[in-house]
């Protein structure tokens, strides 16, 4: 037999008393006999009462609770981001509700769609590869609920936004391959419709320039963040009359997988080919060789862009604050390229 949900009602009939007085004692109204009080709260403990959320948010219009929509967490990236979201969360008495959009545009729009039916009180948002158009996510701002984003942001939209100097981050990363006498430089990089794809390749050709190194567009790959396909541009530019002497990856999850491949073709790292990352994942350090990459305070994102929508959600909507956080990277050199 199905079990269901214990109810006010259950405990009203129980105590022999009215649905009001049970939700004045649960909700601590200050005109409640104590005894009365004092006796609602252990029948519902002792019955595993569980409030109506969405009940109590009908009266309130507040959930007390926040969501988070991610590309994948597969990625560490975005797991160690959501951990120190729920931090902050929590220590603001927020409850957080997590989707994963698989890097799907149409996945992300559901996931839109369940965060306004949970009603949440607002949102962190960090888009899919595939997102070009932004009309489901204007929806939250249609409706009063606050929407931050973080890592990859909507220029379109005028929101709190958190964010890392990819820029300068890509920059330190190209100029120490130059300064270990790399010249032959190749990018793989990112969708162009990301932010940070375009961030970390301005930096990139920013070195370049900066060190009167010719740019060869021959050794600059967008590609859509499938792994799969790393193996064919890999074998693209070793296979080039002039190959390339390092590779910098978008991301750590790409670089580890050169390295991978590099390795099984007996190309030595970094004499051969140096290799570098971006973001610094969890395995960046423990894979052979060590993989030098950039560093990102990923948790703090997470805990800063939480708290920035707390604070948007405080606020009436009329004094709404479109603040853009812009946080620093550290350069982590590692054997991979030395």
């Amino acid at each position: 037999m199905k079990s269901r949900q214990v109810t006010i009602i259950d405990i009203a009939k129980a105590l022999n008393i009215s649905k009001s007085t049970v939700s004045r004692a649960l909700t601590n109204h200050p005109n409640i006999n104590p005894e009365t009080k004092k006796a609602v709260l252990e029948l519902a403990q002792e019955m595993d009462y569980q409030r109506n959320m969405l009940s109590i948010s009908l009266v309130t219009n507040k959930t007390n609770t926040i969501g988070i929509i991610v590309p994948e967490l597969v990625n560490s990236y975005f797991s160690r981001v959501i951990i120190g979201s729920q931090e902050a969360a929590y220590r603001a008495g927020y409850n957080v509700i997590i989707c994963q959009s698989n890097e799907n545009y149409d996945q992300e729009i559901s996931n839109v769609n369940i965060m306004l039916s949970s009603r949440v009180d607002g949102v962190l948002v960090s888009m899919t590869k595939e997102t070009r158009n932004f009309d489901h996510l204007k929806r939250f701002e249609k409706k009063g609920i606050p929407i931050v984003f973080f890592n990859r942001v909507c220029d379109e939209m005028i929101v709190p936004k958190v964010i890392v100097d990819d820029f300068e981050g890509a920059f330190k990363l190209t100029e120490h391959l130059i300064e270990i006498g790399k010249r032959r430089i190749a990018h793989l990089a990112g969708p162009d419709n990301l932010i940070i794809s375009r961030k970390r390749k301005e930096g990139y050709l920013a070195a370049l320039k900066k060190h009167q190194i010719d740019i060869d567009e021959e050794l600059i790959i967008p590609y859509d963040l499938n792994l799969d396909k790393v193996k064919i541009y890999v074998n693209h530019l070793i296979n080039l009359p002039n190959k390339p002497d390092a590779i910098f990856a978008i991301n750590d999850p790409t670089a580890i997988e050169v390295i991978q491949i590099l390795k099984s073709k007996k190309i030595r790292i970094p004499t051969d080919i140096a290799v570098a990352g971006f973001s610094n994942d969890n395995y960046s350090a423990f894979i052979d060789p060590p993989l030098t990459t950039v560093a990102q305070p990923v948790e703090e994102i997470g805990k800063v862009a939480t708290e920035l929508l707390i604070d948007q959600i405080n606020r009436d909507v009329k004094d709404w604050k479109a603040i853009t956080k812009m946080l620093d990277t550290q350069l982590v050199i590692r054997n991979s390229t030395q």
